[in-house]
């Protein structure tokens, strides 16, 4: 519809993770062979809508997405921190249920508060930098739409707050699986739809 913005916030694809680590921002971690299969799915998705920028997390996954969704606009991936993954103490450790940093009491404590959350970054403070990313990126494309590529938490928390739910949630229930994309749509500075789709499947 003409005069609408559009922001398509995409989830990077899978990540090489041989180890199971919970890698966060971690270095060195990039796309799984399926996960440039993503990236390409929602790349050709993307092919003929009237993209103004691509921007993205500084994170190499993230970087590694948005390169041939840039590349089909003839655009550069510029790259915007504020769309960096959530901090995490328990960032290069393993954390599947059952083994890992989870059964060492030392580490206890961090879980304290599931609420805040007491073992990361502050919910409200990924929602608060979410928004300003979202905010900048409107204003570089006005009533045309941009592609942010970001992390499944910081995507879903950003969800959340526009939707005006609670932050605190069950990570099995986020609606944001790789090689997602989630778009806000927009009415002058008024948020008006929120869609989801997942162009490699599920």
């Amino acid at each position: 519809m003409a005069g609408q913005t559009r922001i398509h916030v995409v989830r990077h694809g899978e990540v090489h993770n041989p180890s199971g680590i919970l890698y966060g921002r971690l270095p060195g971690f990039h796309l799984s062979d399926k996960g440039r299969a993503q990236a390409d799915a929602v790349a050709e998705t993307l092919a003929h809508r009237d993209i103004a920028a691509v921007i993205a997390s500084p994170l190499q996954r993230a970087q590694e997405t948005a390169a041939p969704i840039a590349a089909k606009h003839d655009l550069s991936v510029d790259t915007d921190p504020d769309l960096i993954e959530s901090a995490n103490f328990f960032e290069g450790r393993r954390v599947g249920p059952g083994d890992g940093a989870w059964r060492d009491p030392r580490f206890w404590w961090r879980l304290r508060n599931p609420f805040t959350p007491s073992w990361g970054e502050p919910y409200a403070v990924i929602a608060a930098r979410m928004t300003t990313a979202v905010d900048k990126a409107r204003a570089r494309g006005t009533g045309q739409e941009v592609v942010c590529v970001s992390h499944q938490l910081p995507v879903w928390t950003l969800r959340l707050h526009l939707s005006g739910k609670r932050l605190w949630h069950d990570p099995r229930r986020r609606e944001c699986g790789l090689g997602s994309v989630t778009t806000l749509v927009y009415d002058g500075d008024r948020l008006v739809d929120i869609e989801y789709f997942q162009p490699a499947g599920a």
